[in-house]
């Protein structure tokens, strides 16, 4: 079995999420937030160090068109950074909509806003979810 890691990475808030290969299923952990534009990697460290993965997954933002977004670089640098730090494998996967599917879970309505942290870390367990769900396909 093979615990991973997934991020629903944000210039403000990451989401976390925690997954296992076995099940192919993941479930919120955490939605960690950044310091002037940096992550907290006092709390992805302790997560990591926790949780022993053996992979981590990252949400790659895309627009409609397939294309990155402009902020994109932003986040090849947190992939980087994360591959450096804890020496793991990192995936992409096409993140788009998973934060409108996260809604949806957390079943917001027009009135009633759900917590952002909430639909973050729903958002990273979507990104771990499809990550694992395209593994068991290959």
């Amino acid at each position: 079995m093979s615990t991973l890691l997934g991020f629903d990475y944000g210039t403000r808030r990451i989401g976390v999420a925690i997954g296992q290969t076995v099940t192919g299923t993941a479930q919120p952990l955490i939605t960690l937030h950044s310091r002037d534009g940096k992550p907290d990697w006092a709390g992805i460290t302790a997560l990591v160090n926790e949780w022993r993965p053996t992979a981590l997954v990252v949400g790659l933002p895309l627009d409609l068109d397939g294309r990155e977004v402009d902020w994109s670089p932003r986040l090849h640098r947190f992939v980087r950074q994360l591959a450096g730090r804890f020496r793991l494998e990192v995936h992409l996967i096409d993140e788009r909509f998973t934060s409108i599917e996260a809604q949806h879970r957390l079943d917001t309505r027009p009135r009633r806003r759900t917590h952002p942290d909430m639909v973050d870390a729903v958002a990273a367990t979507l990104i771990l979810e499809t990550w694992l769900s395209e593994q068991e396909a290959a």
